[in-house]
């Protein structure tokens, strides 16, 4: 394989854990991260070979303790903003787009499982002299409060991007509580993007159906959408919405390349897909992700596109 510097990326998809792992609290202590331990994430709690090794401690929600180190470990990120810098430098990363994210509890807590902070993020992106690129988010049930922030956060920090989780508010990315951001970031001029697919966590699914973008990208053809995480397991939805519509791209983060569906990769390299997906890491590790994705067989032209040349557009740099 090439030497992971000749090929310049940008990292679409990151929560602010992967800059700054002392701000990202503790994930595991509501119920939808818990239950998915056992789940989607069941592959971290795998029992130990039979013989002498030590039973696993069992944590009381019924995932062990063995699985909440393992997913730990593997989103833990950096400690701060100039070891992310040095691994970026190391590993051919030109930007990351790091998520002040807002992440709801539809039916457990009723609650926000993820509430990161627009200041820390951009305190961020100041350090990092414009390595990272700021994404706000955007919370549907307090909308005139999200839109503050987000000019907020585009004045004063230069945020270019706008990130948010309908699943986990239950409602589609066409419901009317949305438009209002969607008008906003046309007028900031700024992108926005959302989970599509289902959740990794135990959150409604049906709300994350790729299809439910058409509406919006009709009716808001100058917005840049990115359709995140691939959209699974409605993937040619995904890559129908990718191929009909001039502003709609999608990511392929919180997937690693080896697991990403035979469907994906032939629209992927093909000329109706190369010019519109872009790469992101969402936690799962800069090196593991780049390398699996290089390790595709896909055409070069397609790896540098994917990589870099689509999220420049994409994202206005």
């Amino acid at each position: 394989m090439s030497d992971l510097k000749d090929y310049p990326t940008i990292d679409m998809m990151n929560h602010h854990n992967e800059v700054r792992s002392d701000l990202s609290g503790d994930a595991f202590e509501f119920k939808e991260f818990q239950i998915m331990l056992q789940t989607t994430f069941r592959k971290l709690d795998k029992k130990p070979p039979a013989g002498d090794a030590p039973k696993k401690e069992s944590a009381p929600d019924g995932a062990s303790s063995a699985s909440k180190k393992a997913m730990s470990k593997m989103l833990v990120g950096h400690d701060s903003v100039a070891s992310c810098i040095a691994d970026m430098d190391e590993l051919g990363y030109t930007h990351l787009s790091v998520c002040a994210t807002k992440m709801w509890s539809y039916y457990y807590h009723r609650d926000f499982i993820m509430d990161y902070k627009v200041d820390d993020v951009g305190a961020s992106v100041v350090e990092s002299k414009g390595r990272l690129l700021g994404a706000a988010s955007y919370d549907p049930f307090r909308i005139t409060d999200s839109l503050r922030e987000i000019e907020y956060a585009v004045e004063k920090y230069g945020f270019n991007y706008v990130w948010f989780h309908p699943l986990s508010f239950g409602l589609p990315p066409d419901d009317r509580r949305f438009y209002p951001l969607y008008a906003k970031c046309v007028e900031l001029d700024i992108a926005v993007g959302f989970q599509v697919g289902h959740s990794a966590e135990v959150l409604p699914s049906d709300c994350g159906r790729p299809m439910l973008a058409d509406n919006v990208a009709i009716e808001f053809p100058d917005l840049r959408i990115n359709l995140s995480h691939t959209g699974w397991p409605w993937v040619d939805e995904w890559c129908s919405m990718l191929w009909r519509h001039p502003n709609v791209y999608g990511d392929i983060s919180a997937y690693y390349a080896k697991s990403l569906d035979d469907r994906l990769v032939k629209f992927m390299d093909s000329s109706r897909g190369r010019d519109k997906v872009l790469f992101g890491t969402n936690g799962l590790g800069l090196r593991r992700c780049k390398e699996e994705f290089l390790s595709l067989d896909i055409g070069e032209d397609t790896k540098r596109k994917v990589l870099f040349d689509n999220a420049e557009r994409f994202l206005k740099l």
